[in-house]
């Protein structure tokens, strides 16, 4: 090779060194482990229904699917870290849909929850279960509704966290009935059933989880869950709608998105292994265990719900001045 070839080569060498590496192809993805982050501590919800889909992910795409919890700063650490990773399809997140609650609630979030995620697939929608302490002596929506409209300020609602889905799906259900219900906050799940167990406050949104036990054993009464349609984690409880607020609907919702960019190659190799996964009869079961219905929709389908609920919480959250550090 004379001098001249040299340079050539050289140039060219470094000109394909500056290019960008182009979206992987469907059959090129994946080539190494794909992470899904999830925001929140090991053990909870959001931990379990990963660790349930993760294992067929893997068979399906033919690489290990890791795990990897970022809990802390209510979901804002961990989504940040997805929200500036490389859009490849390799760092995906789960979400709740607290991720939809979050835009109403911090003035200045890291990133922008519409702009800078893309939804990758839905694993299931969650019932909240609206239950009441015997002592209140109601035993669906309209009675409540009555109660409080009688005894104004008077009837005390249980919530996990000021904020969370618990807190504004009891808003939701003052706004939509003209009533008005005191919120106690609790620091999770289990201290507020607690003290509804105790009697000290009436009602509470609690995930199905959470409440089952109680509502086997009649220390709690069921008034109606949330979703538009009767869940078959609680098949016997109507919906809030049929027992007594036409119209009201809340999903506590589970799925995974990717950052803003990713190829549409890896998107439709992602969603194809979720689908998978949640069609899968044991996986199912055990979703429901923890009341999570598993849903088939597509990426586009997903993402109108999580618009959808941004909107609706904003509207939910914004008479009520809650400001998130």
């Amino acid at each position: 090779m004379n001098r001249q070839d040299r340079v050539r080569a050289a140039v060219l060498a470094a000109a394909f060194a500056a290019m960008p590496l182009l979206p992987a192809q469907a059959g090129d993805f994946p080539s190494r482990p794909v992470r899904m982050v999830v925001p929140y501590p090991a053990g909870g919800a959001n931990d379990i229904v990963a660790r349930l889909v993760s294992p067929v992910m893997m068979q399906q795409l033919g690489q290990n699917v890791i795990v990897d919890n970022r809990g802390g700063g209510n979901t804002l650490i961990g989504s940040e870290i997805v929200a500036k990773s490389a859009a490849n399809g390799y760092t995906l997140l789960v979400v709740a849909a607290g991720h939809a609650i979050n835009p109403a609630l911090y003035p200045k979030l890291p990133y922008d929850t519409a702009r800078d995620f893309v939804p990758v697939a839905q694993f299931g929608d969650g019932a909240y279960v609206f239950v009441a302490h015997p002592g209140a002596a109601v035993s669906s929506c309209a009675e409540l509704i009555a109660l409080a409209k009688a005894k104004p300020g008077l009837v005390s609602y249980a919530s996990s966290s000021t904020g969370n889905l618990t807190h504004l799906a009891a808003e939701l259900f003052n706004s939509m009935a003209g009533i008005r219900m005191l919120h106690v906050p609790y620091k999770g799940g289990n201290p507020a059933m607690a003290d509804l167990l105790a009697g000290r406050v009436q009602v509470f949104f609690s995930t199905v989880a959470v409440a089952r036990p109680h509502l086997q054993s009649g220390k709690i009464r069921s008034l109606g869950v949330t979703t538009p349609k009767r869940t078959p984690a609680l098949p016997a409880v109507p919906t809030i709608a049929e027992s007594g607020l036409p119209g009201y609907a809340v999903s506590g919702w589970y799925g995974l998105v990717a950052p803003r960019g990713t190829p549409n190659a890896a998107i439709s190799r992602l969603h194809a292994a979720v689908l998978t996964a949640v069609r899968q009869p044991d996986i199912r079961e055990r979703l429901l265990g923890v009341g999570v219905e598993a849903t088939e929709v597509s990426p586009a389908e997903f993402a109108q719900l999580i618009n959808a609920d941004i909107a609706k919480w904003r509207q939910v959250a914004k008479p009520l001045n809650i400001v998130m550090d």
